[in-house]
């Protein structure tokens, strides 16, 4: 072939790989060394975009790479097929979500065949398919048995953008994770899945992802927010009704001086009835529950509250104090309910100073008296010595906790307790794109599971689209009613679906089993391929898929389908795609098409330019020189290669005496200390972006031998070696080009599976070095010397050198730091 032809090249070859299944895995190998390298899978939206050209391509560098360090690679790709774009696509444009879904899968399966990306597309799945949520419905079934799932009235985070239920973990900054809206509390009856009874492992776990960034690690335990404190019962004056409130600092709770409640909290409406605030608490409640979750807890947010007309009483001193609605607490965190100490809580001194309620110090700091309210510019809310609080004063903040949970509990008005900040995740979506619940809601019998052989529960395909709230599928004809499986009466079929969250818990465990119609997988089949060796996404999934596959795993486990713990090893998040300061988004009109790349420099330098242009962990700054400059790398590395072709020797020909030394041996040892360079960062440290400089600093050291008049047969082998070098370590980015320079060099398809390069470790010792010497730190010579010189023989050296020793005739020296062939500083006295 005359010329870098990037299109014919990458249309040559992508076809051989398909013919011949060259990513294919039939089993798991049981003689070889397993990696299972996986990337999120996307979401069909439409096509590709760059930010899927870099995820795909890390993950398709560091799995080519293993394939050829000998070991078996699962490398596989599915689609995370339904969500609301389909939904709202189909509303749009009058046409069924699932021809629009399945549609995009054709474009984008095509588009990231045409990058090249070795897939083993025989296990390829859409979550959209009855083939696999089915098994969604399954695994509800099987919670539903174990009370796992269950179905509750609750305030909830309701987008209505979107018209559905969010989760608490799609709710990004008060608004929704998808659409970016306002979202606003609303009470609805829903199902969830009691991800709570597993917080505390999901906590303690994460001490065993050493693998994972810390950022997400931390992420994910701020997430579920463990606090240690007690639940104490403050009974209602006058009444037989008391309200639970937690706290951490139960050592101040003679400094409480009124309660405030959530206004969500089930108790407030009955608490202010026959009041004379009974009014003014039902004003407050619809003011703000008609509020966005933004607009109550921003930052800043003034704090509001209005008086119930009634007092609690304090267990440990009797003191009535009054009931407050106020807007700052949480109903969904702790009890919705909180004991208010301004003197020891910044919110609460903030509330009190607003609404003239009294401050009353009963922490102080150690060998400090204590402030007065009025004279206070703020709370004290650090651990101290107790005061004024009855027959716990002069204890330590955390002597009088354990005395006070102590009392609590044998007078039977509070326990110590430990809440979390994650909350049981809300599944239900009133949405049509989605797994249908399987349940019937009978008359007689109550909630009745769909029996297992009559799943899937398929979605109708008639349901109407309208995009007005209201799950679809309660307007689908047909589909709604039923018969009871228990008592074959009438019933009505569930008619919300499930967050599509729970698609993606455990799609890739059925990659290793992906045609099983007994079970979602066999796990005699998929346990070899586990844990994941290495999940690449973005961060911004850390504390919603990241944590709901955890805890989906360990279901799993609990209903005997796996014996894993954790599902993944090493997790790497990778960058976002920049440009002109701004994530790439159609909004922002700063997107660059990946096809248009390709069709104008082909696939292998789209790929070459995501790895090379930034570390893989940060984000990527677009350049369209950038792209300019990988295009012609790989021009010029073809140029190079077919100018010397003729010149190389056969392949398998025995190193000639005259390749080791003089400029053979240099690009010899510029070979091998490439392969050491490439071979170590695609491993662990995983710095995809330099192998590529020292791909091309080793084409740079070869450039001036391919231009000699004549090529010796050293220097010819060398270059021989150079090359066969670049097609292997060039595989893992530019896979492409590679294959043809290695057919190039006479080798038999495919260099995708030939043994990755050892390195000659003789070949990396140098004879001589380059010996900076400095003195007083600043440099006054460079010596070439032996390699191996002691710290003694440096110095007679340098005394050695009429340029060095002009600087040290007539002073002592009075101290050295020396590094071996690099460095003698010489400090003279």
């Amino acid at each position: 072939m005359s010329g870098y032809d990037p299109k014919a090249i990458e249309s040559k070859w992508q076809s051989l790989w398909a013919e011949h299944q060259v990513f294919r895995v039939e089993k798991a190998d049981a003689g070889k060394r397993r990696f299972y390298a996986l990337e999120m899978l996307p979401y069909p939206s439409g096509r590709i975009h760059m930010g899927h050209v870099r995820n795909y391509s890390i993950g398709d560098a560091v799995a080519r790479f293993r394939r050829m360090k000998g070991e078996q690679v699962l490398h596989v790709i599915g689609w995370d097929a339904f969500g609301l774009p389909a939904e709202n696509a189909a509303i749009q444009n009058h046409e069924e979500p699932r021809a629009w879904t399945l549609r995009n899968i054709d474009t984008m399966r095509a588009q990231l065949a045409g990058l090249g990306i070795g897939y083993d597309w025989t296990r390829e799945i859409a979550t959209c398919l009855p083939e696999y949520y089915r098994w969604n419905q399954w695994f509800f079934l099987r919670m539903l048995e174990r009370g796992i799932a269950f179905r509750a009235r609750r305030h909830l985070n309701w987008c209505a953008s979107c018209g559905t239920v969010l989760a608490n973990e799609q709710v990004v900054s008060s608004r929704c994770w998808r659409c970016d809206n306002p979202v606003v509390r609303r009470e609805f009856e829903q199902w969830f899945l009691k991800i709570t009874h597993y917080a505390q492992e999901l906590l303690d776990d994460l001490d065993r992802l050493a693998g994972w960034p810390e950022r997400v690690r931390t992420m994910q335990r701020n997430w579920i927010g463990r606090s240690e404190g007690a639940r104490i019962l403050f009974a209602v004056d006058g009444s037989n009704a008391s309200i639970e409130v937690f706290t951490t600092r139960l050592d101040t709770i003679y400094g409480a001086t009124y309660l405030a409640v959530a206004v969500e909290h089930p108790q407030l409406q009955s608490l202010a009835a026959g009041t004379s605030q009974e009014g003014a608490v039902s004003a407050f409640i619809a003011a703000q529950t008609s509020r966005s979750v933004e607009d109550r807890f921003a930052d800043g947010a003034e704090k509001l509250g209005v008086f119930t007309g009634r007092h609690a009483v304090n267990p440990y001193g009797g003191e009535k104090i009054p009931i407050w609605a106020a807007n700052f607490v949480l109903h969904d965190v702790g009890t919705g309910a909180i004991m208010s100490v301004p003197a020891h809580d910044d919110r609460d001194f903030a509330f009190a100073k607003a609404y003239a309620l009294p401050i009353r110090s009963v922490i102080r700091a150690s060998g400090r008296a204590p402030l007065a309210g009025d004279r206070r510019e703020g709370a004290f809310t650090a651990d101290g010595t107790v005061h004024d609080s009855g027959p716990y004063d002069g204890l330590d903040s955390e002597a009088a906790r354990e005395r006070m949970c102590a009392e609590a509990e044998a007078r039977g008005f509070g326990s110590r307790t430990v809440t979390f900040r994650l909350k049981d995740w809300g599944v239900s979506r009133q949405r049509y794109w989605g797994t249908p619940i399987p349940v019937i809601h009978c008359a007689s019998c109550g909630v009745v599971p769909v029996p297992d052989d009559d799943l899937p529960v398929l979605l109708p395909e008639n349901a109407p689209l309208t995009g007005e709230g209201g799950s679809p599928l309660a307007q689908a004809p047909g589909f709604v009613e039923t018969t009871c499986p228990r008592c074959g009466g009438p019933a009505r079929r569930e008619t919300d679906t499930m967050d599509t969250f729970v698609d993606s818990c455990w799609y890739y465990f059925r990659y290793c089993d992906p045609k099983n119609d007994e079970a979602p997988f066999d796990w005699d089949r998929v346990a070899p391929w586990f844990p994941v060796n290495l999940y690449i996404g973005g961060i911004e999934h850390a504390t919603m898929h990241l944590i709901y596959t955890r805890f989906w795993t360990k279901v799993m486990r609990d209903l005997g389908l796996v014996t894993i713990d954790e599902p993944v090893t090493s997790l790497f998040t990778q960058g976002m795609v920049i440009k002109d300061g701004a994530k790439m988004s159609k909004s922002k009109g700063n997107v660059v098409d990946p096809d248009l790349l390709v069709e104008r420099y082909g696939a292998d330098t789209t790929r070459l330019f995501t790895l090379f242009a930034a570390p893989p962990e940060r984000d990527l700054e677009w350049s369209d020189a950038g792209v300019e400059g990988c295009s012609r790398f790989l021009g010029r590395l073809w140029r190079a290669f077919e100018k010397v072709r003729p010149s190389l020797p056969p392949r398998g020909t025995p190193v000639p005496e005259s390749a080791r030394a003089g400029d053979a041996l240099a690009l010899r040892r510029k070979t091998h200390h490439t392969i050491r360079r490439v071979t170590d960062d695609l491993g662990p440290r995983m710095h995809l972006n330099t192998p590529v400089a020292a791909i091309m600093e080793l084409l740079n050291l070869a450039t001036p031998l391919l231009t000699a008049d004549a090529v010796g047969e050293g220097e010819a082998w060398a270059l021989r070696e150079a090359f066969e070098t670049i097609a292997r370590v060039l595989c893992p980015f530019a896979p492409h080009m590679a294959e043809e320079l290695w057919e190039g060099l006479g080798f038999p398809p495919f260099v995708a599976t030939t043994a990755w390069p050892l390195v000659d470790e003789a070949l990396l010792v140098h004879d001589e070095v380059l010996l900076v010497v400095q003195i007083n730190g600043k440099v006054r010579g460079k010596l070439t010397l032996p390699a191996g010189l002691s710290e003694a023989e440096a110095i007679d050296a340098a005394r050695a050198d009429s340029k060095v020793a002009a600087y040290l005739d007539g002073h002592s020296i009075r101290k050295t730091v020396f590094v071996r062939d690099r460095l003698l500083n010489v400090v003279l006295g």
